[in-house]
């Protein structure tokens, strides 16, 4: 199988079927989710679609909050029945709503009230169509919709890659911060030094070495770097490899975010605090796209 790409777990489809006095329409909708967790809205004479439906799902997807709904009725060329009672109903609600509204509404039509919930009645349960007939038609739109999610994901591949890159950039520039630093910190030192010397004759050399050395050890960020850009690396695999990757990426972001803080935290200076700042601000964007990756 060849790199299918990322998958975002927003995306939208819609169908519709028609068949002896009989019309149907699909809709399917996700939005981002922890895990798989599908909401099925299938009329009551075809609680037998559920099962393949829900099997087709979870082979298709991982990952997301999806609800696919399927709607069947009457077309005109297959009749129909009013339902006496509930056009009694409806007739009487449209003319409490109309003095309600003391005129300010446009006057309902029979086609407006023929439309309205249980005034026609629906289609008998004989009469639906069939399970394989529907299953067919929902292979399809499971198809569209995955092919829409791979649209999103790809849209979203690009605009991570950009702040991976920026990442990494922001990485090299706090590398030549360092150095910078590591030379004015040297700088100071040295004075500091100088003017102790001036105060007393009596300097602990070893204990100067070893507070030297703490410092030093306090300040070095050479494993926030190193780690920094095998996350760069990493990241970058798991964009090119594709897949259902939502996961380790969000795992990623949170290390990412660990580094840039511990990098802010080890600054004592003001232009590498400036660099970590920004790492954290691209770091939180990207885990803000992340969070729509299957």
């Amino acid at each position: 199988m060849g790199n299918m790409g990322l998958a975002s777990m927003t995306a939208f489809a819609s169908a519709e079927g028609a068949g002896e006095g009989l019309s149907w329409s699909w809709d399917m909708r996700g939005v981002n989710g922890r895990g798989l967790d599908l909401r099925l809205r299938v009329p009551d004479g075809l609680t037998a679609l559920e099962q393949p439906l829900r099997a087709a799902l979870q082979k298709a997807l991982t990952r997301g909050n999806v609800t696919l709904g399927l709607r069947v009725t009457r077309t005109a060329a297959g009749g129909g029945r009013l339902d006496g009672t509930a056009l009694a109903a409806a007739l009487a609600m449209v003319a409490e709503v109309e003095v309600q509204a003391d005129g300010h509404l446009a006057q309902s039509t029979a086609v407006d009230i023929l439309g309205m919930r249980g005034v026609m009645d629906g289609a008998e349960v004989a009469d639906l169509p069939s399970v394989e007939t529907l299953m067919a038609e929902a292979g399809a739109l499971i198809e569209a919709f995955v092919a829409m999610r791979r649209t999103e994901g790809a849209a979203l591949a690009g605009v991570m890659s950009g702040q991976i890159n920026r990442i990494a950039a922001l990485t090299d520039a706090a590398v030549d911060a360092v150095a910078i630093r590591a030379a004015g910190q040297g700088t100071r030192l040295r004075a500091q030094v100088a003017a102790l010397l001036e105060t007393t004759d009596i300097v602990d050399e070893a204990r100067l070495a070893q507070e030297l050395a703490i410092l030093a050890v306090k300040a070095d960020v050479t494993e926030e770097v190193d780690r920094l850009r095998a996350h760069v690396t990493a990241a970058r695999d798991l964009i090119a490899g594709g897949g259902p990757v939502g996961r380790k990426l969000d795992f990623l972001m949170q290390e990412f975010n660990r580094e840039a803080n511990t990098l802010c935290s080890k600054s004592g200076d003001a232009a590498l605090t400036a660099i970590g700042l920004d790492l954290k601000l691209t770091i939180d964007q990207m885990r803000e796209q992340v969070q729509n990756v299957e």
